[in-house]
């Protein structure tokens, strides 16, 4: 059961950020699954430790949490356009 939320909750934090973004209608849901759940091991591996505060991956299901995995995922969809467009937007 906690795989399942896991993937719906990363989908979610994943669309979240890439509505953020701008770069909803270049990705699928599968795209938005897998931006959240890295972007939130991201965000748990560099932000994480700065704040305080866990990861949905850590199994801290807070809204500090989701906020860390969210900025952790819109992080990782910068990085990605940056080397795709040369600009992080």
């Amino acid at each position: 059961m906690n795989l399942i939320i896991w993937l719906v909750v990363g989908g979610l934090i994943g669309w979240v950020a890439s509505m953020v973004m701008r770069t909803d209608g270049q990705q699928g849901i599968i795209l938005n699954v897998i931006v959240g759940i890295v972007g939130a091991a991201l965000g748990g591996w560099v932000i994480s430790p700065l704040v305080g505060v866990g990861t949905i991956n850590q199994g801290q299901f807070s809204v500090g949490g989701l906020l860390v995995s969210l900025l952790g995922a819109i992080v990782l969809l910068a990085i990605v356009n940056l080397f795709r467009r040369g600009s992080p937007r």
